[in-house]
């Protein structure tokens, strides 16, 4: 049977393949705290709590603003009329900024002693004036967590929402931990937990992934299963469950 995300065992041996102790990180960061790819290239020293136990990941993006020439109201994409004066739209006006947001993550044990033995021993490279934990580029991320789903004999995952095979890469991991602590509790207030864990914007986007975990088909079938009569107590049915009609 095709799967759909990797299990925490899986990760485990992928994590034991690289022989290197930054690749081996790498995929432990990426998995037990839930990161983005970029999110984990950027972790610095300073970012880290070894007292506290805690990771502080900052998530920076770019992003393009439309908006009217005429009176400044936000524009959609495809917007050919503008919402707050109602002129035509030919040229919209553009505006970068940064969207940055800010979230502190927990660190189970054994990742954070991997990190305390990492950064005594020299693992760590300055970067314009900050120590960061890996001084790779996202294309050598995605090489190290490819390689390492090879060499454990992990085959290739497939998109459940397309049903297309795609391989497994740093986004894999993440998804890993979401539907690992959606199968573990999939209550509001675990979703919501989880949520800032992930950096999520929107709660919908964490709880899609109880479907993926299968938590939505289960609990649909359970009541399904509920409201079926069970045999021979059906509604028309006779004293031996044959229907009469």
């Amino acid at each position: 049977m095709a799967k759909t995300y990797l299990e925490p065992e899986e990760i485990e041996l992928m994590e034991g393949t690289p022989s290197n102790l930054r690749d081996q990180l790498l995929i432990r960061v990426l998995f037990r705290t839930g990161c983005r790819v970029s999110e984990a290239l950027g972790i610095a020293v300073d970012d880290i709590d070894l007292e506290r136990g805690t990771v502080t990941i900052q998530t920076l993006k770019q992003r393009v603003r439309r908006s009217c020439p005429l009176c400044g109201s936000r524009l959609s994409r495809a917007a050919a009329f503008c919402p707050g004066c109602g002129g035509q739209v030919e040229r919209a006006a553009h505006e970068e900024h940064e969207d940055r947001r800010v979230r502190t993550v927990p660190l189970d044990a054994k990742t954070l002693a991997t990190l305390r033995f990492y950064i005594r021993h020299g693992g760590p490279v300055e970067v314009k004036g900050r120590r960061l934990l890996f001084d790779i580029d996202r294309h050598r991320a995605w090489e190290v967590v490819a390689r390492a789903a090879r060499e454990a004999g992990i085959p290739q995952l497939v998109n459940p929402e397309t049903g297309k095979p795609r391989g497994v890469s740093p986004h894999r991991l993440r998804d890993a931990l979401a539907v690992h602590a959606a199968k573990m509790d999939d209550s509001a207030d675990a979703l919501r937990m989880l949520q800032e864990q992930l950096g999520h914007a929107s709660f919908n986007t964490t709880a899609r992934y109880r479907k993926v975990a299968g938590v939505e088909q289960r609990e649909s079938y359970d009541r399904l299963g509920k409201q079926v009569p069970k045999s021979g107590e059906d509604r028309g049915h006779g004293p031996h469950g044959d229907v009469q009609e």
